[in-house]
């Protein structure tokens, strides 16, 4: 693949172009050249769109496309398109599909159905068999198919003995345990968070403390192993305080906050509209000002759309019956950047590569091309329109985003909007 990229703002921090606007040349997959003007002299496919700017390629670590089983909800093919047009380079795939993704088959299967994509794709295989939550999946043997880490999404392991194994078992060769952070015997039927709202509106309460309880119990666990653990979508303010501890510990941890647990609250839940049923709960405006500082001050590692399609069948019958989920690729570039700058939000949207092992790159000369193309100060009010995912249940509609992406440069090949 070869293109010329037309007076584009570099936005790295790693770049020596930082800030800088320029022209980028890129031959065979690679960055060539950059400076402040090059000829097309041979004729390359140009890129030149309205206040262009290019990054580092985003990574997202927690997505669910539902394929193979679920291809009503969304399938790779189409998934990796949207994360694409989103302005993604790299996402992690969730294990929630039916069958679920807890084998050395599964995960060469879901790595097929993503070959020769502009988008690449990390798997995330079962922590237990089925996601059962009662015997441990083929960690090793998903590990060597390419397996990036090991999560029964959204699903908690009750049996602390079950973790304590897992976080053992998984350091023989460095693999990545997750554990979703909520204690389903304190959760129990709750569907919103615990607080005055769901008091108000009758709906069953899903307290902090069920969030804060596996925490807690989690980073003993991992203490005691030396394990290496990740815990997703925290939104409490209390689990910024326990990781901002075991940090300070020097404990293997990282975490990732949903972006739609950053910018709403459960003030939204007024009108009982299911696209705002996620998990775990949108909480209060203190814990999202926590979870906004622990972004800042570097305890929570990374952000995630948690990106999860659900067919209108799902979502569009009772609070309490539906199922839990919004999509999020289309909107994060706009909805972060209502919380924080242009240089944050980019920073926030690369962060978390390595954790994975996924290799980072810079936008220098000699560099493999992997960029994302957004323009960051173009307001628009999101609808059903700018959605390119088979599901349409967002939480984020008639919202005012702030930036639209352009697509993306990487693995060799173009993909724009």
């Amino acid at each position: 693949m070869n293109a010329l990229i037309k007076s584009a703002t570099i936005v790295d921090s790693k770049s020596d172009f930082h800030n800088e606007t320029v022209d980028i040349l890129i031959e065979k997959g690679r960055i060539s050249k950059i400076a402040k003007n090059i000829p097309n002299s041979q004729n390359f496919k140009e890129i030149k769109l309205d206040n262009l700017h290019v990054s580092q390629g985003w990574f997202d670590s927690s997505v669910s496309f539902g394929e193979p089983g679920y291809e009503e909800r969304e399938t790779i093919s189409n998934g990796l398109k949207t994360a694409a047009y989103s302005g993604f380079t790299a996402v992690a795939l969730n294990s929630n599909s039916n069958p679920v993704i807890d084998s050395y088959a599964d995960i060469t299967f879901v790595k097929s159905k993503a070959q020769n994509n502009g988008v690449s794709l990390y798997p995330i295989g079962a922590l237990t068999h089925l996601s059962n939550g009662e015997d441990l999946a083929e960690l090793y043997d998903m590990s060597s198919a390419g397996a990036v880490a090991f999560y029964d999404y959204q699903k908690p392991i009750s049996n602390p003995n079950l973790m304590k194994i897992a976080l053992q078992y998984a350091s023989n060769f460095d693999g990545l345990v997750f554990s979703f952070p909520q204690e389903s015997k304190i959760s129990g039927l709750g569907v919103a968070n615990e607080h005055i709202n769901s008091t108000k509106l009758g709906l069953k309460g899903n307290p902090a403390l069920a969030e804060e309880l596996q925490v807690a119990r989690d980073l003993f666990l991992l203490e005691y192993t030396e394990g290496k653990l990740h815990i997703p979508t925290i939104s409490t303010a209390k689990s910024v305080e326990l990781i901002r501890a075991a940090k300070a510990k020097k404990l293997n941890v990282t975490c990732s906050v949903a972006i739609h647990n950053l910018v709403f609250t459960d003030d939204v839940l007024q009108e009982f509209d299911t696209n705002y049923k996620v998990l775990p709960p949108l909480r209060t405006t203190s814990d999202c000002e926590a979870l906004i500082e622990g972004l800042k001050d570097g305890t929570i590692d990374m952000v995630t759309t948690d990106h999860n399609p659900i067919d209108i069948e799902g979502k569009k019958i009772e609070f309490d019956y539906a199922k839990y989920g919004t999509i999020g690729l289309e909107s994060a570039f706009g909805a972060l950047q209502t919380l924080f700058t242009t240089k944050k939000t980019i920073s926030l949207l690369t962060q978390g590569k390595s954790r994975f092992g996924i290799a980072e790159s810079s936008i220098n000369e000699g560099e493999v091309a992997n960029l994302s193309l957004f323009n960051p100060d173009s307001s628009y009010t999101f609808e059903t329109e700018h959605i390119s995912s088979k599901s349409k249940n967002s939480a984020f509609l008639g919202m005012t985003l702030k930036g639209k992406t352009y697509g993306i440069v990487a693995n060799n090949k173009i993909i724009l909007r």
